[in-house]
């Protein structure tokens, strides 16, 4: 059978290198690649089912125009000419009457190729159109606050975790969103590295660990500065290196850090006095400490300021300064690729924006002029954004002009006036760079699109010609443009030829101790950027005083995190990780469901003033008291009823403006309270 080396373009920090193997034009294995040391000859479950992906019987099999009701999910067959002149005639016509900012196009991560990716929105920036704050649903807020506080800047690579004597997860559950970060962790724990896991909740990855420590959600900047405290009390600190590397240090050490005894520290994690003892001793002790650090943790209300205090703390110790050291949060910042040249091939220096995660809100109240076409490309914002019930509504104007391309009939494209069957990433060629570690990869595709499918990147290009647009990115192949990633390019890609990815995949390596990019090139404990702001410019922890009012009313918080085999509906065309995961579910502390009377397998209402939704109840020690957890990211299909989502408002985290899900609070009560 032939085989194929292409890359896995699922929103991952991984980026496997995989080996696919054909029988005509069907797919019959996916594996990882042998090859290729990170991916070390393994996929994720998820990745090895993609063959039922792409060859699932619910494909988009011919572009469809709608003939019902939005939401309807009714439409008609049509073709591919039909489908592009209504789409350019009527963006032409609203051009012209409204002017190119009445358009918006909302492409997202669904595909991680970059052209794939980027040339959508590169399609719209050149058009002069509204233009999407990308990525608050996900993870500006904690590439924010690092920002801020490291520079623009990758951290650790992944691969010195060979070099590391402690690790730890921070909100991060390896075996859900980072399994070949693990399985190197898993032959280095060997040697006697201990990892620790702190997370509300006992994952897989935390019941696997040495020590997990389940901090009270929200409260990670107060355990981090209570770390710092007794590493400042103790003596544990690097003074040379804090001295030549940090900015701010002994203010924050003089204002915020006698606020954080391990007394009060406890009572607002939730942890016992004498762990969060243990695990400053534990963390000054080691000289190459690694923090993988999840993005969970700043999807609340002062998640900015969390991820700024745990980031601080290899600095203290001077972590920083060596390899196997300091933290990873992403690796993409420090390779330095020149893609504007698909995302920004021409247009406008500025245009109006629109925040990712408030679609509904500006589509219901943005004036002068309203968004009067709408165009969505891999992303799922139905199912995915927070207050859903609202967007939904707003999806349902007869007066928006909406356009969805996917490859399946979404709980979005329900409400699309025109669909587009879309290719997946193993029916494509692209480039590929990893975000959780410093690899990159060109990649053919496995097979041809099928049925009438397009991939994103030709859709972009044809739409761009009947558009007018005349620039590169429109007309080139992909293998041409990938050459123009690398002029310019600065840093550790500047010594790449661009020919070596086509080849197999390549690994750059940063400095063994951290850069830092900042206005100061140090560390920025003290942040002028964030006092400018409003926001406090040191790490600190404080109470939110409406997530205090919430819990005041609502006895339960809200956790979400990665399902195993569906962490979000990019996986809910194959049956098997359906039934490996499960019936969409709510799982509640023992105590809790008997508080309520609700047995496990029992259909439940999860409810708060935004709405209410119905899930399956699993009864579980894995989550404390006063949590309720849900895994992964459902279509409205498989549950009881609705979506997670349509339970969590829109308000922003105090730094890069992201959702604020964890900030949910609401309560469980049987399903047949519903009526």
């Amino acid at each position: 059978m032939p085989k194929t080396r292409v890359v896995c373009g699922h929103d991952c920090p991984d980026m496997c290198s995989l080996i696919v193997e054909t029988e005509g034009d069907r797919i019959i294995r996916i594996q990882g690649d042998p090859e290729e040391a990170y991916t070390a000859g393994f996929a994720c479950a998820k990745v090895n089912r993609d063959m039922e992906v792409v060859h699932s019987p619910d494909r988009l099999r011919t572009p469809l125009r709608r003939t019902g009701p939005k939401g309807a999910g009714r439409f008609e067959p049509i073709t591919w000419d039909a489908a592009l002149d209504e789409i350019t005639s009527r963006w032409k016509a609203i051009m012209a009457e409204s002017g190119p900012e009445a358009i918006l196009g909302y492409a997202y991560s669904a595909h991680q190729g970059q052209m794939n990716r980027r040339l959508v929105a590169g399609l719209f920036h050149a058009l002069g159109t509204s233009r999407l704050m990308a990525g608050t649903v996900c993870d500006t807020c904690c590439e924010t606050a690092w920002d801020l506080t490291l520079g623009p800047v990758g951290g650790t690579d992944p691969q010195s975790v060979v070099h590391s004597d402690l690790v730890i997860a921070w909100g991060c559950d390896l075996m859900a969103v980072n399994v070949h970060f693990w399985a190197l962790l898993e032959k280095v724990r060997k040697r006697g590295v201990p990892l620790v896991v702190i997370d509300p909740r006992r994952s897989q990855t935390a019941a696997r660990a040495d020590w997990h420590l389940p901090i009270r959600i929200g409260t990670d900047a107060a355990l981090a500065c209570g770390i710092a405290h007794i590493l400042l009390r103790d003596g544990l600190l690097d003074r040379d290196y804090i001295a030549a590397h940090t900015l701010g240090f002994e203010r924050w050490a003089a204002e915020v850090l006698p606020g954080f005894p391990p007394a009060r520290v406890a009572a607002i994690t939730g942890l016992p006095e004498a762990d969060i003892e243990r695990l400053a001793a534990m963390y000054g002790a080691a000289r190459t400490s690694l923090i993988r650090l999840g993005e969970g943790m700043t999807r609340l209300a002062r998640g900015g300021q969390a991820l700024r205090a745990v980031a601080t703390l290899p600095a203290l110790t001077g972590a920083y300064g060596r390899e196997g050291g300091g933290a990873l949060l992403l690796a993409a910042a420090s390779m330095d690729f020149q893609f504007g040249f698909v995302g920004k091939p021409s247009g406008p220096a500025s245009a109006r924006t629109v925040n990712h995660l408030a679609l509904g809100e500006a589509l219901e109240e943005m004036r002068d002029p309203p968004i009067r076409a709408l165009f969505i490309a891999a992303n799922n914002p139905a199912v995915t954004n927070p207050d859903v019930n609202r967007l939904r509504r707003a999806l349902a104007r007869e007066d928006l002009f909406t356009v969805v391309h996917d490859p399946f009939m979404t709980d979005t494209a329900r409400y699309a006036d025109i669909v587009l069957p879309a290719a997946t990433y193993l029916e494509t060629e692209d480039f590929y760079r990893s975000y959780g570690s410093y690899r990159m990869q060109y990649a053919p595709a496995a097979v041809a699109p099928q049925h009438e499918a397009w991939s994103n990147f030709r859709l972009a290009q044809e739409l761009g010609r009947r558009m007018g647009l005349t620039d590169p990115a429109f007309h080139l192949g992909p293998r041409e443009i990938v050459p123009h990633f690398f002029k310019g390019a600065t840093g550790i890609i500047a010594g790449v030829d661009p020919a070596e990815v086509f080849a197999g995949p390549v690994k750059v390596s940063p400095p063994p101790a951290q850069a830092f990019r900042t206005p100061s090139g140090r560390l920025e404990i003290h942040s002028e950027a964030l006092a400018s702001q409003g926001v406090p410019p040191m790490p600190v922890w404080e109470e939110d005083p409406i997530e205090a009012a919430a819990a005041a009313r609502w006895p339960l918080r809200l956790l979400t995190a990665p399902g195993y085999f569906q962490a979000h509906t990019a996986y809910a065309a194959s049956p098997f990780l359906r039934k490996r995961e499960g019936e969409p579910c709510a799982i509640l502390h023992p105590e809790e469901a008997a508080r309520r009377g609700l047995t496990d397998g029992q259909r439940v209402r999860l409810f708060n003033d935004l709405g209410e939704v119905g899930l399956v109840l699993k009864i579980s020690d894995e989550v404390r008291p006063g949590v309720v957890l849900v895994p992964g990211q459902r279509p409205d299909g498989e549950a009881v009823a609705g979506t997670i989502n349509m339970l969590c408002d829109m308000r922003r985290t105090d730094i890069g403006e992201g959702a604020c899900y964890q900030s949910t609070f609401l309560d469980v009560a049987p399903w047949r309270e519903a009526a």
